[in-house]
């Protein structure tokens, strides 16, 4: 199998593994939200659905912020109906 090199192909697959971490950790990103500790609490998965994408794309993409933006685009975000504090 090659490497990604299409941004917006990468994209779609960092969205795709922060969709199953926030599917999988349901519980874990409600408390993190609430708690102001989301990355504290998801530091294995996101460390695991970060290697999974590295090993999946380019070089030049692994070193762009395509990960962390699909963080807080799903995970974040998508999260914005959780009571806290932090908004």
């Amino acid at each position: 199998m090659s490497l990604i090199d299409n941004p917006e192909q990468a994209r779609r697959l960092a969205r795709a593994i922060i969709s199953d971490v926030a599917i999988y950790n349901r519980e874990k990103v409600e408390q993190g939200i609430k708690n102001d500790n989301i990355f504290e609490l998801l530091t294995e998965e996101l460390d695991e659905g970060r290697q999974h994408f590295n090993t999946r794309v380019t070089p030049e993409l692994a070193q762009s912020n395509v990960f962390e933006l699909a963080v807080v685009d799903v995970l974040i975000k998508r999260s914005g109906k959780i009571e806290s504090s932090i908004w």
